[in-house]
C-alpha cells in the first residue's frame, strides 16, 4: 500500500455504507481524557440505528468495564457499542487461566505501575503487591503518570527487577499519552525503559495479534473485508489493523493532530491507513 491509494474523508460517513464491523479505539478518536470530541457521543449510536456491530479496542491496562463506566460519565450512551476489548481486560483473562491451570503460583509478588494507585488490573488475581523492586517476582504495567513522574522515577523502580530478569507484562503499548497537560510518555515507554535496563517484557494489546483476535471473536468471526479498524495511533491502530487484515481508517484528532509529515510516519511505522479523516464524527 502506499500514500497514493489513501482516501481522505470528511468525517467517517462514507464508512458506515461500506463496513459492517466498526473497531473502534477510544482515546485520540472518542475522546481526550477529558471531554469527548466534537461529534462522537452522535456518531456511536448512529452506528447501532445502521445496523452496524461496534467493538471499542482500546490499549487501556485496565479491564473493561472501568473503561465502560468511564465513557459513561463523559456523556457517551450506554447501548452504543456492543462490546469493549481492553488490553487490561485481556491480559487479566489470560493470567486468570494461567492461575486456574497452576502455571501461575498463588501469592506472586507483583509490582504493578499503574496511575491514581488504581488495583483494578489485578482485582481477583492471585498477586500479592509489592512496592519494590527488589522483592518483585512479576512486574505489570497498566498506565504511565507520565505527567506527574519523569523517567527516573521509573528507572530507579523498575531497575532492580529488571537486573533479576523479572517476567515483566505491558498492558497498554501506548507510548504517548494524552493528559490534560498535554502529550506525555505512556506505559510503552516505560517498557522500553524496562527492555533498556535488561529486562524482557510481554506487551498486550495493539498492534499484537490477542487484542484483534479477541474484539473479532466477540463480533462473531466477520469476513474481515467487512471490518474496518479506527484509531489515532499508526503503530497500534494502523499497523495492528494491517496485521488483522481488516481496512484502517487514521483519525487525526488526536496524538498525530500536529504531524506536519504523515508519509514519513507510515514510512517508518511500515504501516497505511485506507482512509485517513479529521474526525471521528458523520457529517
Amino acid at each position: 500500500m502506499s500514500a497514493t491509494k489513501i482516501e481522505r474523508l470528511d468525517g467517517i460517513g462514507p464508512l458506515v455504507d461500506r463496513y459492517q464491523v466498526f473497531l473502534l479505539d477510544q482515546f485520540g478518536v472518542l475522546h481526550d481524557g477529558q471531554a469527548p470530541y466534537p461529534g462522537a457521543v452522535e456518531a456511536l449510536p448512529a452506528l447501532k440505528r445502521a445496523g452496524k456491530t461496534v467493538v471499542l479496542i482500546s490499549n487501556s491496562g485496565k479491564r473493561a468495564r472501568p473503561n465502560e463506566d468511564r465513557l459513561l460519565k463523559l456523556g457517551f450512551a450506554a447501548g452504543s457499542w456492543d462490546h469493549f476489548v481492553s488490553s487490561g481486560e485481556v491480559a487479566w483473562r489470560s493470567f486468570n487461566e494461567m492461575a486456574a491451570s497452576g502455571k501461575l503460583r498463588a501469592g506472586t509478588k507483583c509490582l504493578l505501575i499503574s496511575r491514581d494507585n488504581d488495583r483494578t488490573a489485578i482485582e481477583g488475581l492471585p498477586f500479592v503487591l509489592t512496592a519494590a523492586g527488589e522483592d518483585a517476582e512479576l512486574v505489570l504495567i497498566s498506565a504511565s503518570e507520565g505527567d506527574r513522574h519523569d523517567l527516573d522515577h521509573y528507572r530507579r523502580l523498575l531497575a532492580p527487577a529488571a537486573a533479576r530478569q523479572v517476567p515483566c507484562f505491558c498492558t497498554n503499548p501506548d507510548r504517548i499519552m494524552l493528559t490534560a497537560v498535554g502529550p506525555r510518555f505512556g506505559a510503552g515507554e516505560i517498557a522500553d525503559l524496562y527492555e533498556g535496563l535488561g529486562g524482557s517484557v510481554t506487551r498486550i494489546g495493539k498492534p499484537y495479534p490477542a487484542i484483534f483476535d479477541a474484539a473479532l471473536a466477540l463480533a462473531g468471526e466477520p469476513d474481515r473485508r467487512s471490518v474496518v479498524c479506527v484509531g489515532d495511533s499508526v503503530e497500534h491502530d494502523v499497523a495492528g489493523g494491517n496485521g488483522a487484515g481488516v481496512a484502517t481508517a487514521l483519525v487525526l484528532g488526536g496524538i498525530l493532530a500536529d504531524t506536519p509529515d504523515l508519509e514519513a510516519v507510515f514510512d517508518e511505522q511500515q504501516a497505511w491507513p485506507d482512509y485517513i479523516t479529521g474526525s471521528f464524527s458523520l457529517r
